[in-house]
């Protein structure tokens, strides 16, 4: 009966490390949770700044509106069903797109703070210039005589005015022209128009244009290239650059102190005047037929790609794997060194692990992430081997799982820290794991484990 037991023990011990292994997700789960809704509160605080400061801007234009009446006669049957004349105006703009967009700017980032909680808005110092070639007639080839065409004026969508940090004004053919609010045109929703004084419509005509825009956002810039041909550069302080959009930079460069980024684009790449010809004349930004010209841009998000909560989160996620390796640390001691550890030791260390992923949310959010994890993991390494030292008895023992668990913790944060390996890192530290139990325990007859700690 003696022997049952022996041979059944490791059997429930395992069984037993199993329970506590799956006991022991029950917190983290919930650490989980917490992790979701503090990230949640730091977007709220987040979105709460950028309401009183500004969103995420978007630069279209700049575009040249002519709006237009146009006289029509239509054949139509009366009362008495005789055909008759019937003159009819229509109401509508022309939008022309500059034949070059060359656009400059710095973009500095900066942190405004709202409790524990911090957010990063960008200061962009940018210069708009090129040239219209504007056809004659504004491009009109038939029957140019029914169009009564209005003053034109330039156009700049901006996609949230409250960030506009200047007095703007239109450099026009060397005239200077003070930007008034609005852009009067459905197109783009909000921004800035300017009048003009073109020379002579019935005459094709060249318009150079130069605007200086200080513009102020959060979290991204984006530019729409109107231009036939679309140079953008941008610089920016942020070394952690995520370039979105349509159109990726030809070049760019980033280091530790910033970026820089340059786009081309000409007409056969974006498309952009067929996207406008598609959009109907008297149609508004959110009209099915102008989704495809407002969608079309490219540009830089300043968001943290890897920040604390994303970071803790991901670390909790590897819970069950330090939860079980440690666990099976315990129980290599055990089949190897001949030591008998109780359920109730391994529980209290396995929520000693718990308590890292839980000390790391709280302090990452007052001391930035890396302080936190070697803060949390220093505290949870030295317990746990303070408290391995009394299980063992044994000094040597202790140290040598507190040095492994160290080292388990610096290979999590490498890990962790990898924005585009991490799956790599991950797999390669299971694996390398894995092949040292095996080979630690390649000599251990399994068959008489129960027998170690027998009579």
């Amino acid at each position: 009966m003696t022997g049952l037991m022996n041979r059944l023990m490791p059997l429930l011990k395992i069984g037993a490390i199993l329970l506590l292994t799956v006991l022991l997700l029950i917190p983290m789960v919930r650490i989980q949770g917490l992790i979701r809704e503090r990230q949640a509160l730091r977007d709220g605080v987040v979105q709460e700044i950028a309401r009183s400061a500004a969103y995420a801007q978007t630069l279209t234009g700049p575009l040249l509106i002519v709006p237009y009446t146009r006289k029509l006669q239509e054949q139509q049957l009366d009362a008495n069903q005789r055909l008759v004349t019937v003159n009819r105006e229509v109401s509508g703009e022309l939008r022309l797109l500059p034949a070059t967009l060359d656009l400059g700017g710095r973009l500095e980032t900066e942190e405004r703070q709202r409790g524990i909680y911090r957010a990063r808005i960008f200061n962009a110092d940018t210069k708009l210039q090129g040239r219209f070639d504007i056809p004659a007639n504004y491009g009109i080839d038939s029957d140019v005589a029914s169009y009564s065409f209005g003053p034109a004026h330039l156009v700049l969508g901006i996609s949230d005015i409250r960030g506009i940090g200047n007095a703007l004004a239109l450099q026009a053919n060397g005239a200077r022209v003070n930007f008034q609010p609005g852009t009067g045109t459905l197109l783009l929703g909000s921004g800035v128009q300017a009048p003009l004084s073109l020379a002579a419509v019935a005459a094709a005509q060249t318009l150079d244009y130069q605007i200086e825009l200080k513009l102020q956002g959060t979290g991204d810039f984006q530019v729409t290239p109107v231009g036939r041909d679309s140079h953008v550069k941008l610089t920016s302080n942020w070394p952690h650059p995520s370039f979105a959009g349509e159109f990726l930079p030809r070049a760019r460069e980033v280091k530790a102190d910033g970026f820089s980024a340059e786009w081309q684009t000409s007409f056969f790449a974006t498309n952009l005047e067929e996207a406008l010809a598609r959009c109907e004349p008297s149609a508004d930004s959110n009209n099915p037929s102008c989704v495809d010209f407002r969608t079309r841009h490219f540009g830089v998000s300043f968001i943290d790609p890897v920040d604390q909560y994303l970071k803790s989160n991901r670390a909790a996620k590897y819970a069950f794997l330090f939860i079980g390796l440690t666990f099976a640390g315990f129980f290599l001691f055990e089949v190897l060194r001949r030591y008998s550890v109780h359920p109730v030791q391994y529980g209290l260390v396995g929520l000693s692990l718990a308590m890292f992923f839980l000390l790391l949310l709280s302090f990452s959010e007052h001391i930035g992430f890396a302080a936190a994890y070697a803060v949390s993991a220093t505290a949870c390494v030295g317990l746990i081997a303070f408290y391995v030292r009394y299980v063992l008895a044994s000094r040597a023992h202790a140290a040598a799982f507190g040095g492994a668990l160290a080292a388990l913790y610096g290979l999590l944060y490498g890990i962790l820290s990898s924005e585009d390996y991490a799956l790599l890192m991950g797999s390669l530290l299971v694996f390398g794991l894995l092949g040292a139990v095996m080979v630690l325990t390649r000599k251990v007859n399994w068959a008489r484990v129960g027998e170690l700690h027998g009579p």
